[in-house]
């Protein structure tokens, strides 16, 4: 857990221009205070200790303005800048080096069981205001823009924004607006076999044509 702490206070420099000094850091950043009692709240949770746990959450929540579920895994070099307004539900899975501003959700959609808020892989930045929503993935390396509202999972490497949530950039090319939402994207395993079926059907038809 130390460690975890360690680094995310070495993300706080790594990524906020305007911190200055540990100590600066350590009184007077409410994102760096509600993860450092998510750290101790989440250890507890795990074991499964009754109580404390959502207690703990709900004194932060109070005195940051940020609400982190105990239950939530969090991972290293987390840094929530600004941080007020910033809500992170029980089944939230955060990859290493992820950056959240403020307003952000990571929520559920319904009252369904089990795992119902999002995953987010490594390097993961997410805009003021945006809402990501219910048990989807979010790959490495996406940034989703300022008040996007997304539904649907987002491969690595991409841009979202808008709502709903659309992806304009994918491995650092600009999706054309025709297929800009991201459930267009290609599908290089899907092109494969569709290149194999054509391949079949050529080849039926070339046998058939032998045959007369």
């Amino acid at each position: 857990m130390f460690t975890s702490i360690s680094q995310d206070l070495q993300a706080v420099f790594e990524r906020d221009p305007a911190a200055t000094s540990r100590w600066e850091v350590f009184l007077t950043y409410s994102g760096f205070h509600a993860l450092l009692m998510h750290r101790v709240s989440h250890r507890l949770w795990r074991r499964k200790i009754p109580f404390f746990p959502r207690f703990l959450s709900q004194v932060t929540r109070w005195a940051t303005g940020i609400e982190i579920h105990p239950g939530a895994t969090i991972g290293r070099g987390f840094f929530i800048d600004h941080g007020m307004g910033v809500v992170i539900g029980e089944t939230t899975e955060i990859g290493d080096f992820v950056t959240l501003f403020q307003g952000v959700t990571l929520g559920g959609t319904g009252k369904e069981r089990g795992k119902r808020h999002p995953t987010l892989g490594n390097h993961v930045v997410v805009g003021a205001g945006a809402k990501v929503l219910g048990g989807i993935v979010i790959g490495d390396n996406v940034k989703v823009g300022a008040n996007a509202v997304v539904l649907r999972s987002v491969p690595p490497n991409s841009t979202v924004v808008g709502n709903p949530g659309r992806v304009v950039k994918y491995d650092g090319e600009r999706v054309p607006e025709a297929t800009m939402d991201h459930t267009n994207i290609p599908d290089p395993i899907a092109e494969r076999f569709e290149a194999m079926e054509r391949e079949l059907i050529d080849l039926r038809k070339r046998v058939d044509n032998g045959r007369d």
